[in-house]
């Protein structure tokens, strides 16, 4: 029930790209980066003072950092390896919801 709560108060959120680079402790300009070499989408205008990011967006930066700073990893192997941790996810939910093991 908290992770669904958590999951539902994520959703709502609706950060500028100055609020997703302080709540993640990168620059602004880490976050322009990311954008532009696809690994983070910015919903909005082209004009990176008018993009937003969801809770989810959130997420997928502190992984990204994460990855890069753990593994020195370049920005689009750090994209890989976060869709495949997202898409590790979006399966195990699925075997969840079918009631199947996860050994």
């Amino acid at each position: 029930m908290a992770h669904e709560l958590i999951g539902l108060l994520m959703e709502d959120v609706r950060l500028t790209v100055d609020e997703l680079a302080a709540s993640c402790t990168v620059s602004r300009e880490w976050i322009v980066e990311h954008v532009q070499a696809g690994v983070l989408a910015a919903q909005g205008e082209q004009d990176p003072s008018r993009w937003f990011f969801t809770g989810q967006d959130l997420l997928r930066t502190r992984r990204l950092y994460e990855l890069e700073r753990n593994f020195d990893a370049n920005p689009e192997l750090a994209g890989l390896v976060a869709d495949l941790f997202d898409e590790l996810e979006r399966l195990r939910a699925r075997l969840r919801g079918a009631g199947l093991p996860m050994d």
